[in-house]
């Protein structure tokens, strides 16, 4: 059944994030057990990796500059990757612009609903992944990644460098798998949506650049360890799930349905306002789930249990950052401030010209 089709429940005009913002210490994406710290170093490499991005022609100059403007990706740099030198921060800004670029071709872009399109750029990049040490390719997206590829490996685990490349296989597929659901009119159920967001959004990756950020060494059997696995589970749906309440009033504009609050909304048949909610509650519940999971973590020796301290504390870090950038950058609220705001009412956006038919 194409579910897509049967979902044409009207959204009110508004919707409030009153329960998200009450004071510093009450702040839904301030996160018990996890911490925030900025980067001193961001503004010395952020001009260093605009003119790194705009050799590669991804966009025209005015285009670009929304891009940037928008993004913000200084600030997420910043707060994402608090302890990182000044060269690996470079190296982790840099992923930004390529990451974000690259999936904004899917998710806003003219290949939104095009799977063959999308999976033509995927296919390229992963024929340069087989044969590294070639000249970078042409095509934009695959010649920005030879780039980080070179820089991660240099100084990077030979597991860190793998654990990358594998997880951008998989975050790679999952933007022609999301393409098809577009094309389809297809909104996946809860379950299935999770599963599939963890890749979308590029957890693992995400956990390779923490990785790379501090040179952290780490057996590759550690990360096999079920309570590894779930505690990377958990951290993926602790940064994501806020992500897709952010971006929710963006990708309604632009008619893209593909966000856990539609599924939530689709599966339990309840209104906005009322998904929003469950999914705060979601939310809660993993990073009860996450600081239980850290707890019963085991002992794999005193020093590799230094280099998981620092990791864990990193990624810590990482989704913290995330998460509040995710409300102060520009990208998904257009300008409004919703932060420290005791109750916040905003206003859907209006459908835009790339609205999905």
């Amino acid at each position: 059944m194409d579910t897509m089709k049967i979902f044409i429940r009207e959204f009110p005009f508004t919707l409030s994030v009153g329960s998200m913002l009450s004071s510093q210490e009450h702040l839904f994406y301030y996160f018990r057990g996890f911490e925030l710290k900025s980067n001193p170093d961001v503004s010395q490499v952020d001009q260093a990796v605009r003119q790194w991005f705009k050799k590669f022609n991804v966009y025209d100059e005015a285009r670009r500059l929304e891009f940037l403007t928008l993004g913000r990706f200084d600030l997420f740099a910043a707060l994402s990757f608090p302890e990182a030198d000044a060269k690996h921060l470079e190296t982790c800004l840099a992923f930004f612009f390529w990451a974000f670029s690259t999936d904004d071709l899917s998710d806003e872009g003219e290949l939104m609903t095009k799977p063959d399109d999308v999976q033509a750029g995927h296919n390229i990049s992963m024929k340069m992944l087989e044969n590294p040490d070639d000249p970078a390719p042409k095509y934009p997206y695959a010649a920005m990644l030879h780039d980080l590829l070179q820089r991660i490996k240099a100084t990077a685990t030979p597991g860190t460098y793998v654990r990358f490349i594998r997880a951008f296989e998989a975050w790679s597929q999952s933007q022609v798998k999301q393409a098809h659901n577009r094309h389809k009119d297809r909104l996946p159920s809860v379950s299935e949506f999770i599963l599939m967001r963890r890749a979308t959004i590029g957890a693992a990756m995400v956990e390779a650049m923490v990785e790379y950020s501090l040179d952290i060494k780490i057996p590759d059997y550690v990360f096999q360890h079920p309570i590894m696995i779930a505690m990377s589970d958990a951290t993926s749906d602790i940064m994501t799930w806020p992500n897709d309440l952010c971006s929710f009033n963006k990708e309604q504009a632009d008619g893209d349905l593909q966000n856990l609050i539609c599924c939530v909304m689709m599966e339990r048949d309840i209104g906005l306002q009322e998904a929003i909610d469950v999914i705060l509650q979601m939310i809660d519940d993993r990073v009860s789930d996450y600081i239980e999971l850290k707890s019963c973590l085991p002992s794999f020796g005193a020093e590799v249990d230094a280099e998981l301290a620092k990791y864990h504390k990193a990624l810590e870090y990482f989704v913290q950052g995330t998460v509040v950038w995710y409300y102060k950058s520009p990208r998904y609220f257009r300008g409004l401030d919703v932060t420290d705001k005791e109750e916040a009412i905003i206003q859907l956006f209006p459908k835009s010209n790339n609205t999905l038919s």
